[in-house]
């Protein structure tokens, strides 16, 4: 999960929260907590519409995940053509095109597709997150050769419960993908109450 220990314990060691809950994705790795200034420049990019920031965002996130970057096709979390419309832009995929800029690795935008118009996440448990976002991804049939035996590395702003970047881990493994990392801007704290319910 790419949590920091307090002290050194060994190569390959597994964080709390992966071992009471193991993830469906591989690894992941973000550049800081949802708090603070970490969690403004998430604000401010989304819902601000400050994309200017996605350069900077972009460039901490690919030193963040430079260990499964490379050789590999760099995946935003797709929108609904219906909310993107709404909103105009994707931060998921403002991000994940300058993390591929930066890195070197594949930019494929088109590799997974949200096909239904999900609820927003604010607000609901991990039970009714994990329920909202079941079946509403899918790999168009022409993008399937494109990610067999593929490493895959999957872009968002924030990890909070993982419900949507699970759900699209399980599209993308049973599509035929390698392996799936998960790099987000920000890593949210399941103790607190109000990283949990953040808006989406």
């Amino acid at each position: 999960m790419g949590t920091p220990f307090t002290h050194d314990v060994g190569e390959n060691a597994l964080s709390p929260r992966a071992i009471a809950d193991p993830p469906e994705f591989d690894r992941l790795r973000a550049v800081a907590f949802y708090k603070g200034p970490a969690k403004d420049l998430v604000l401010a990019l989304k819902f601000a519409r400050r994309r200017e920031l996605a350069e900077a965002m972009g460039t901490w996130m690919a030193r963040s995940g430079a260990e499964f970057l490379g050789d590999s096709l760099v995946i935003p979390v797709p929108l609904h053509w219906t909310r993107l419309w709404q909103r105009r832009f994707n931060q998921a995929a403002d991000l994940a095109r300058v993390v591929a800029n930066v890195s070197g690795a594949d930019y494929a935008p088109f590799i997974l597709k949200r096909t239904r118009r999900t609820q927003q996440q604010v607000g609901l448990p991990a039970k009714a997150r994990k329920r909202n976002v079941r079946r509403a991804f899918q790999v168009p049939d022409n993008q399937l050769q494109k990610l067999a035996g593929r490493r895959l590395v999957l872009v968002d702003d924030v990890y909070t419960t993982g419900s949507t970047v699970s759900a699209c881990t399980k599209v993308l493994k049973s599509a035929g993908a390698g392996t799936v990392d998960v790099l987000t801007f920000a890593l949210a704290d399941p103790a607190n109450h109000e990283d949990v319910d953040r808006p989406d």
